[in-house]
């Protein structure tokens, strides 16, 4: 079918959806030309209506050009003065922009979309929140001008938000990010479904790429989706007070109406366990739970590098000393509560009431920047390294255990490499040459030994059950109420 479709239908698809975007294209410009704030307010000129009627008719046909016939919608879709924001998930796909283009609500964007040819001026048309990636500050203004929207009482489009924040498979819904529910006005909620007998739609970390996706898409004959718009979601006090609160409770609601599970875990662990650093950490890694306790504790990821510079500058100082639970509450600033203990016994390796505080800064790096190994393994080795710079096998172990988050590991093959002169120590320089020879050193050196059948432990790199990271299949959902893994027992 594949085949046949890639030489008969699918060109002739694929030119028309191409035809159908450019065909939109000087009407959102026009439409677009000298639009002002206070203009954006006022309800819509007359010719302004025909415009949006034209967008809306050109979209939808852009989408029956790609095998979506029919648009299957249940529900009501709320006023802007009755629910100023719609949330909508699962977000599993570019092609959830169905709705967007649909109701032409607004989206929160990144503001580099807006410079893309053709797509950014029908971005620039729904007058969306840009998001600067430029700006630090971009994430404080970014729900300011959400709350600002959402509180003026309908005169704004509704504004349409994604809040798991990342695409999923649709098996459970993560934790969704709190902004929608900040403003502490009344959500709708809004689910999606693609009730296809072969799934092209899904778009993942692992799995079909993009063009893939479409290409596959684009040679079904048919493909369906489902949009029901959920009854109005009026907070109460304590959820406005509590924008963790409300979002959790939207979110049960949400998952109940597609008939899927919720798992705690957020787009900051996804990038966590599949980060493209030179140490995939293992299926089993217990850094998961510790960027869990990590955000429980309020160690928020705009300040964490901050954080991070901060801690590991006073565990310098203090080398090898090892602390009990009272000194880790000192050293961290936080008072004694269950979630630093839970923290703490991770670290807590012979459960004798103390631990090495660099073993925690080690984790905390690891978390803070997944992606970049070896500033990780730079900055372990200025914690562990002797007067004269080097450090020897042992302390290796400690470092990447802690660093993969993991029970047990054997890092001699990779210490003997690295130790090219045999001197029982390297210092990281060392270390830094040879991971610029062997970039996938820990496949080569860790995972082929410690990884194998003798550990019986698996590699992020190995396909997960549902293409995001093991831990987020929803038969794990009830693991949270299981005793904490420790890192080292």
């Amino acid at each position: 079918q594949i085949a046949f479709m890639t030489l008969t239908l699918f060109p002739i698809r694929l030119f028309f959806a191409a035809f159908m975007m450019l065909l939109a294209w000087p009407f959102a410009f026009i439409a677009s030309m000298g639009s002002d704030e206070q203009e954006l307010e006022k309800p819509l000129s007359w010719w302004r209506k025909i415009v949006d009627i034209l967008l809306k008719a050109i979209m939808r046909m852009m989408w029956l050009a790609g095998g979506f016939h029919w648009i299957n919608v249940k529900g009501r879709r709320a006023l802007p003065a009755e629910a100023a924001i719609l949330t909508v998930a699962p977000h599993s796909s570019y092609f959830d922009a169905i709705p967007v283009t649909m109701t032409f609500a607004s989206i929160v964007m990144k503001a580099e979309s807006k410079d893309i040819p053709v797509w950014g001026t029908l971005i620039k048309y729904i007058r969306p929140v840009f998001v600067s990636r430029s700006d630090q500050d971009s994430r404080r203004k970014t729900v300011e001008e959400i709350r600002r929207r959402a509180q003026s009482d309908g005169k704004w489009p509704q504004i349409m938000i994604f809040p798991e924040g990342t695409c999923t498979n649709r098996s459970c819904l993560i934790t969704f990010k709190p902004g929608a529910f900040i403003p502490g006005v009344p959500v709708q909620p809004v689910v999606l479904r693609y009730p296809n007998k072969l799934d092209t739609i899904t778009w993942t970390w692992q799995g079909p790429g993009a063009l893939e996706i479409l290409w596959l898409t684009l040679c079904q004959f048919h493909n369906s989706v489902e949009i029901e718009f959920l009854p109005v979601y009026i907070p109460s006090e304590e959820e406005r007070k509590n924008p963790v609160l409300y979002a959790n409770n939207v979110r049960h609601i949400m998952a109940e109406a597609l008939g899927v599970s919720v798992t705690d875990y957020t787009f900051e662990d996804c990038q966590l366990a599949l980060a493209e650093g030179q140490l995939r950490l293992p299926s089993d890694t217990c850094l998961l739970e510790f960027a869990k306790l990590v955000r429980s504790l309020g160690l928020k990821p705009e300040t964490l590098e901050d954080d991070l510079d901060k801690y590991a500058a006073s565990a310098m100082k203090m080398k090898k000393e090892k602390v009990d639970l009272k000194e880790f509450s000192a050293y961290l600033e936080f008072p004694v509560s269950h979630t630093l203990e839970s923290m703490f016994g991770l670290f807590d390796e012979n459960e004798d009431g103390i631990i090495d505080i660099r073993e925690f800064v080690i984790a905390l790096s690891v978390v803070c920047k997944p992606s970049k190994t070896l500033e990780t393994i730079q900055l372990a080795f200025q914690l562990y390294q002797s007067e004269s710079g080097t450090i020897e096998e042992e302390d290796l172990a400690h470092i990447l255990k802690t660093a993969m988050g993991v029970s047990q590991i054997n890092v001699t093959h990779l210490f003997r490499a690295v130790d090219e002169e045999e001197k029982g120590e390297i210092t990281y320089d060392d270390f830094y040459r040879f991971a610029e020879l062997h970039p996938h050193f820990a496949e080569d050196y860790l995972y082929a030994d410690q990884m194998g059948a003798e550990n019986g432990l698996e590699t992020s790199s190995l396909s997960a059950p549902n293409g995001i990271c093991t831990d987020f299949s929803p038969e794990n959902a009830e693991d949270k109420n299981k005793p904490l893994q420790k890192k080292l027992n």
